[in-house]
């Protein structure tokens, strides 16, 4: 899940209290708000700017990036703030933006995605980053998220959707049981405490040596899976106490594992280089992040941010942008946990990889290996890195925070497998519960406009409570069902809360983003098996 907001529906804070030194909140009617929008290149543009002054001590303008069909919910979010109709401690997106764009030693802009809601501090889909050399620059909890490395993973096989005509619910089902799922669920890899730590350290280094990925697999991965700024020692007890038991679990909420089948091929030879250029090929895509091991390092990091803040006179428009300067004791620290949250993230998905690779072979009596299990890409997308980007024609070293929020680098890159050189990172981008995802792949305007960064998927429409009051969780599964997709879930009075009609439509987020060129299509998938918490 993105953020705390996500998990809960809700744009206010989570229990923990987060006091600090927070500017007045400017008052002002739609009207008067709408002054300070504006389309960057005219009508037709589908980047819109956000003028400095539309909140207190703005750095840098504030950017997003919608469609017309996408600008009216963004919009409306905006006025329910202004005329009184939102929820209690209701901040929108629009303004999270503009708030970023105040805190120290940003860089360029604030940054967000066509899937950008309300978020903790941060919008979901914002992007921001913050000057390494910047004495003053801060790094903020809420520019990550409470699901630290929350992302996606994409296995491809050589299977076809018809050669599924006869097991799809069978292997549905065998998903569901290797799979543990839902929340409160355990894992079923054996873990101790020593090999928490060790996990927490090596990340997918750890899952190598035990024998649960493949050694090709951490090409394929976002830092080859792996944050070497990690250090266990900065997590504290509860938060490896509420890990333990929960590595090689889906969760809940928004986390998935589906059976996808190749849809359209969009860019044919972008396709055939990551190995699913032929229709009706089947994929696998698993959904989740870092568990209660994430929330906990962000919930201890606030505390840590909330005295720094008082210490160093940092000053924010929203308490919720806790935060402290990046070479801080506190800014260290909550890098090094957060490096560490990103390692458990990384292991948990391969651990899953691996129970998917295992029901495959099971299924259809054969090594997961000439089923061509490999991993197409893995990637992140609650995280903050340090990245080299060119700023004013200089090339600078910058904190890049990503919320909801995935790195597409271009062809060419440094950072990026020989594989892809060619074609650029493969930007994974899944659906809601039903609906199609899609694979991208970074470009150079994206590189040089966005630090190099997309959208993550279809973003919330509305919140959990509103699916919960308006949907039932039966027409939800029977429209499933009308679709031919199988479907497993461990909490089906849940499933309104993920229904398609809680979300913005994803192709309209991909189409945004294409038509902005900060990332190309490449694939469009469909499901025909979900696994649910």
């Amino acid at each position: 899940m993105s953020s705390f907001a996500a998990a809960t529906g809700d744009c206010g804070a989570p229990s923990t209290s987060v006091s600090a030194t927070v500017r007045p909140r400017v008052v002002r009617t739609y009207d008067a708000s709408l002054s300070f929008l504006e389309q960057v290149g005219g009508p037709s543009s589908v980047k819109w700017r956000i003028k400095e002054g539309f909140v207190p001590e703005m750095i840098v303008p504030g950017y997003f990036y919608v469609n017309k069909r996408l600008q009216e919910l963004t919009l409306n979010e905006l006025k329910q703030s202004t005329d009184g109709t939102g929820t209690g401690g209701f901040i929108p997106a629009v303004t999270q933006i503009a708030n970023v764009a105040a805190l120290p030693g940003i860089v360029r802009g604030s940054y967000a995605m066509p899937d950008v809601h309300c978020g903790y501090g941060f919008s979901i889909g914002n992007v921001a980053a913050f000057d390494m050399n910047d004495p003053e620059a801060v790094v903020s909890p809420g520019g990550v998220g409470f699901d630290i490395n929350c992302g996606v993973r994409l296995l491809r096989t050589n299977l076809f959707e018809s050669d599924l005509k006869e097991c799809k619910e069978a292997l549905a089902q065998s998903l569901f049981d290797h799979i543990p799922v839902g929340v409160g669920s355990k894992g079923v890899i054996p873990t101790s405490s020593k090999d928490l730590d060790a996990a927490l350290e090596m990340g997918m280094d750890w899952s190598l040596r035990e024998g649960y990925a493949w050694a090709e697999d951490k090409e394929h991965v976002e830092e080859y899976g792996r944050m070497l700024q990690a250090d266990p020692r900065k997590v504290s007890r509860r938060a490896k106490k509420r890990g333990l038991p929960q590595l090689g679990t889906l969760g809940a909420g928004n986390h998935y594992c589906e059976i996808q089948v190749v849809d359209e091929v969009l860019d044919q030879a972008g396709a055939n280089r990551m190995g699913v250029g032929s229709r009706g090929q089947v994929v696998v895509m698993i959904h989740s992040g870092s568990r209660g091991l994430g929330h906990q390092v962000a919930t201890d990091s606030l505390v840590e941010m909330e005295r720094a803040m008082a210490r160093d006179g940092i000053v924010v428009n929203d308490r919720q942008l806790a935060c402290a300067k990046i070479h801080s004791t506190e800014g260290q620290n909550y890098l090094s946990a957060m490096s560490a949250a990103a390692n458990f993230a990384w292991v948990n998905r391969s651990a899953m990889t691996f129970l998917a690779r295992q029901t495959f072979a099971k299924m259809f009596n054969a090594q997961p290996d000439d089923l061509d299990m490999h991993v197409v890409y893995d990637v992140s997308h609650n995280i903050a890195k340090v990245e080299q980007h060119v700023v004013d024609d200089q090339l600078r070293t910058l904190l890049v925070h990503r919320k909801g929020a995935t790195r597409a680098f271009p062809p060419g890159h440094p950072l990026i497998p020989v594989d892809y050189q060619l074609t650029g990172q493969p930007v994974l981008i899944g659906g809601t519960m039903g609906t199609c995802s899609y694979v991208l792949s970074g470009t150079q305007k994206g590189m040089d406009e966005t630090f190099g960064s997309t959208c993550h998927g279809a973003g919330r429409a509305q919140s959990r409570a509103k699916s919960r009051r308006q949907l039932s969780y039966t027409d939800v599964l029977e429209n499933l069902d009308r679709k031919g997709i199988s479907i497993r879930v461990a909490s089906p009075k849940l499933v309104m809360e993920e229904a398609p009609e809680s979300y913005k439509d994803v192709t309209e987020v991909v189409n945004t983003c294409h038509d902005a060129g900060i990332s190309k299509k490449v694939v469009k998938l469909r499901p025909i098996a979900v696994v649910k918490g």
